[in-house]
């Protein structure tokens, strides 16, 4: 993506809004969560959808089309790496042509876009903002896809426009993390599964390596909670105990990112370099510093709506995070999981 394509999605997306207030109203979403206790006055999901609406822009410009991470190797880029890593998903949720999958918050549609064209099935994607699903459409028009993926504008806490057993396999990458009640989650994706069906997700969870008495392990996990706007952070037990909870058979979950021979940490991408120039360096802290920079001139001259920097300066706290959390080893955004809804 380009200056000049950014610049437009920037534009579209902010609409004109203060951004600045915007990014603040969103950094201080734990402390209102925490003031509802449990309360009408608060909402996740508009929190998740503030997310997305600020920061997709900056997340497609630094990250790709496929907005999740992936088991690195030493040999490959970051866009190789998340291609394998969804060849992987593909193989294992044994897709035959003539089926009809339902991507569980399928963002701006990359790897919908590789499920449709390599296995050749029907995909519906799901998701509540507006902003991605229009990109998503618009990417998929232009990869000649658009009669092979529908979209469903709604959160799916409720996808009550869908009918019971509607699909033959399903996949949530990087979205039920984001869920306010995980088991409420999984029991609304196994309704619309068919029987039999198999449901494959990757979640961001904490290790075994957390220490919830330790006062840096805490501090980790709210930065990244307040980053990338988690209700909660679960462990693998937890996932696996909410998707049995809702029906399913969990057939297999493993942090991907420990990999029998060579391998390279996940969020390498962020403290240093991994694949071709051009690209990481958005990524490196060096880089991000730079885009900041970058962004508060294109304001000055209007490329940029006015507060866009306080966007890169999030993300760049959030990267941070990230590259705490796994150094640490207390954070991975690779527990895997394959589920099957019984006969």
């Amino acid at each position: 993506m380009d200056i000049g394509r950014l610049s437009k999605d920037l534009k579209d997306a902010y609409g004109g809004e203060d951004v600045t207030r915007r990014v603040h109203d969103f950094e201080g979403w734990i402390d209102r969560a925490a003031e509802s206790d449990g309360a009408s006055g608060y909402d996740h999901t508009e929190t998740v959808k503030a997310y997305y609406d600020l920061c997709s822009g900056f997340m497609v410009w630094g990250w790709g089309e496929s907005l999740h991470f992936a088991p690195l190797s030493p040999e490959e880029s970051l866009e190789e790496s998340k291609v394998r890593h969804q060849r992987l998903m593909i193989d294992k949720l044994e897709l035959r042509k003539g089926m009809t999958v339902i991507d569980v918050g399928c963002g701006i549609g990359g790897p919908m876009r590789r499920v449709a064209r390599e296995a050749g099935v029907r995909v519906v994607g799901v998701n509540i903002n507006k902003i991605q699903l229009e990109r998503a459409q618009r990417l998929t028009a232009e990869a000649g896809l658009d009669h092979m993926i529908d979209y469903e504008a709604c959160s799916f806490m409720d996808m009550s426009a869908i009918g019971d057993g509607a699909f033959d396999r399903g996949y949530a990458i990087e979205s039920t993390c984001h869920a306010p009640d995980k088991e409420r989650a999984f029991a609304e994706i196994f309704r619309v599964l068919k029987p039999g069906a198999l449901f494959w997700g990757q979640e961001m969870c904490l290790t075994e390596k957390f220490d919830p008495d330790d006062g840096r392990h805490r501090a980790i996990k709210r930065e990244l909670m307040r980053g990338i706007a988690l209700k909660e952070v679960a462990t693998f037990g937890e996932v696996n105990l909410a998707l049995e909870a809702a029906g399913f058979e969990v057939i297999e979950g493993t942090d991907r990112d420990v990999q029998e021979g060579p391998s390279t940490p996940w969020y390498q991408p962020m403290e240093s370099r991994h694949g071709t120039l051009g690209n990481a360096l958005r990524r490196l802290p060096q880089g991000r510093k730079a885009v900041l920079a970058g962004s508060k001139l294109a304001e000055v001259v209007r490329l940029f709506p006015k507060g866009s920097a306080e966007v890169v300066r999030l993300l760049d706290r959030t990267a941070d995070a990230y590259v705490a959390g796994g150094k640490s080893g207390i954070f991975t955004p690779l527990y895997c999981f394959l589920a099957r809804k019984p006969l």
